[in-house]
């Protein structure tokens, strides 16, 4: 399937897991048992999906509406049912609007950039002369840092100043960004698209930050803690809330930002120390988004009124323009928990009308929470992917466990599990990466098998973080009072190009699961008529493992790819070998014949 949809063979899409002969040692284990629901709840779920089965994604928004309405119904279980389901009965479609002719394609995701990268604007210049080796390692997907001007050469591109600056105007101290300038950006997406590397762009609508001036208007100040209890009542405040863009006069893009664009703002100064949100005079905070402090729209900065017409216009133009300016293939979202799920499909709906073919959208709605995950997924339409959140979360329990994580729980309430198909399955990222505000860092040791486990599994579309695989140095505080804190993150790209070789020649067809010890995992892949090269992966937290598996292949000898067991394993005339791996580690075992393809030479 093309890149973004998943990683599942189509001549294979509708072939059952096969349960092992029950002469046969080992196991199949697998997650398609239904949720625990009453079955009254089970009977309303049906009626509800029974309307919910057209074609559209409009109509999987509404079955999540009519569960929301059905006081019968625990919401959030009702929305993971509903969107497990309907993607279940939509793939097909699904994967035709994806790509119009059924093929087999292993799509990788890199995110091509740390928060702590150098901020000397050669990120563009340095990807450029990258994308050939990434696009010969099977890297199919690049998702690039914001590309607009911020509040400095310094900002990764977060702290948003002017979305129409992508390193054209001598703004905010610089004409670059702390990437480049447009026009080696320019140079960079075209150098990817020539090596058949698709460009995901950073979209950041939550807020604007950086204000050119002040406005005096009136607000009512809320508690941080609680943004439905007002502390006050409405009173004059003056903020940083004009954008005007001198220098850019008005090219690309005529608006100009004022109070009434935004629906809050954190600062007030008339009132400098006064800890508040200040709601603006007439607006709301959205509805459809995260309902930590009681209403999560406001995050930072000047928070946008997606409410207000001619900030959903602009924005809708801003997505135009980038699919014009730079022929992006994707987006990836920001902080979308923040933001109404209503208005991205309405977005996306825009986008792919002007552009006349569908994107890949990916949002950020970074919780861990399963039935949070689900329920956006359905109010969005299911045209959205999302980061499996929860899936990273478990892969930091397990590497911070020394051995003592039962791994035979790692799928527990991911989006791997839940809903493969939306999924973009990750290992770390720029928010989780050490001295960060989300900081959850998966331990060094981990990282292959988390690798191994993203990558070479049919579930999920997997994105590598760019401080995995090129490792990174740099120093930082926590807080900043607090003391400096040098930081180093190793490479992990021997091991992760080894697993790519994998994916690309020999991961495709039935996925047959032995997650079934506490310690020892694995599974196997059995290959297709147009990729038929065998697969088997062995993973341990712990000591030493071995299992035997099912591969489908007699008499046939495998070497282990990562180098860690030198040992050839041969299968036996029933197509099973007990197969092993090193502890705290992971062996991936591929067909010997296939070596010569991949252009390896293993040590005996």
């Amino acid at each position: 399937m093309r890149s973004g949809t998943g990683a599942r063979s189509a001549a294979f899409r509708d072939a059952p897991i096969r349960p092992s002969p029950s002469d046969s040692p080992g196991g199949v284990s697998g997650d398609a048992s239904p949720l625990h629901t009453p079955r009254a709840s089970l009977d309303r779920l049906k009626l509800i999906l029974s309307s919910a089965m057209a074609v559209s994604f409009e109509s999987l928004k509404r079955a999540v509406l009519d569960a929301e309405r059905d006081p019968s119904l625990d919401t959030a279980q009702a929305a993971i049912s509903l969107v497990r389901q309907w993607l279940a009965t939509h793939e097909p479609e699904l994967g035709a609007q994806a790509v119009p002719v059924p093929t087999e394609f292993n799509g990788t995701m890199m995110q091509w950039f740390h928060w702590y990268g150098d901020a000397d604007g050669q990120h563009w210049r340095r990807l450029k002369e990258a994308a050939p080796e990434l696009a010969k390692a099977g890297i199919t997907g690049l998702w690039l840092p914001p590309a607009t001007k911020g509040g400095s050469i310094w900002d990764v591109g977060y702290g948003i100043y002017d979305l129409f600056d992508l390193g054209e105007f001598d703004q905010k101290g610089s004409v670059a960004t702390k990437y480049g300038t447009r026009a080696e950006l320019e140079e960079t997406v075209a150098a990817c698209h020539a090596v058949g590397i698709q460009i995901y762009a950073d979209a950041v609508f939550n807020h604007k930050m950086w204000a050119d001036d002040h406005e005096d208007y009136r607000a009512t100040p809320y508690d941080p803690a609680n943004r439905n209890r007002p502390l006050e009542g409405e009173q004059p405040i003056r903020a940083w809330t004009q954008f005007r863009f001198d220098k850019r006069k008005g090219l690309y893009s005529t608006m100009q930002w004022h109070w009434y664009h935004f629906d809050a703002v954190d600062h007030n100064k008339f009132r400098d120390n006064y800890n508040a949100i200040w709601k603006t005079q007439g607006a709301n905070f959205e509805g459809n988004v995260d309902l930590e402090k009681g209403n999560y729209d406001y995050l930072m900065g000047c928070d946008l009124n997606i409410n207000h017409p001619e900030v959903r216009g602009e924005l809708k133009y801003w997505g135009r323009w980038m699919h014009d300016t730079l022929k992006v293939d994707g987006f990836r979202l920001d902080a979308i928990k923040h933001i109404s799920s209503d208005f991205f499909l309405d977005w996306i709906n825009d986008l792919d009308q002007h552009a006349q073919h569908s994107h890949f959208v990916v949002g950020e709605y970074w919780t861990y929470d399963l039935g949070s995950l689900s329920w956006y997924a359905a109010n969005s339409g299911g045209r959205m992917h999302l980061f499996d959140a929860p899936l990273h979360n478990n892969f930091h329990i397990a590497s911070r466990s020394g051995g003592n994580y039962d791994m035979r729980r790692l799928l527990d309430g991911t989006l791997m599990q839940a809903m493969p198909l939306l999924a973009v399955t990750l290992v770390d990222n720029h928010d989780t990466q050490p001295l960060q505000s989300l900081e959850s860092v998966v331990e060094a040791w981990f990282k292959p098998l988390a690798y191994a486990f993203i990558l070479l599994r049919d579930q999920g579309y997997p994105c590598i973080f760019h401080a995995d695989y090129y490792g990174a140095h740099y120093k930082g505080r926590k807080s900043e009072d607090g003391p400096e804190i040098e930081i180093w993150m190793p490479s992990h790209r021997f091991l992760i190009d080894r697993f790519l070789l994998a994916r690309t020649h020999c991961s495709y067809g039935p996925q047959y699961d032995y997650l079934d010890h506490f310690n020892t995992i694995g599974w196997t892949r059995l290959g297709t008529p147009g990729h038929p090269r065998a697969l088997a992966v062995l993973m341990s937290d712990g000591p030493a493992g071995s299992k035997w598996m099912e591969v489908g292949k007699r008499h046939t000898t495998f070497r282990d790819l990562t180098g860690h067991i030198r040992a050839p394993i041969t299968t036996n005339g029933d197509g099973w070998a007990e197969w092993r791996c090193p502890g705290g580690s992971v062996s991936v075992w591929v067909e010997e014949a296939v070596l010569p393809e991949m252009g390896v030479t293993l040590p005996v």
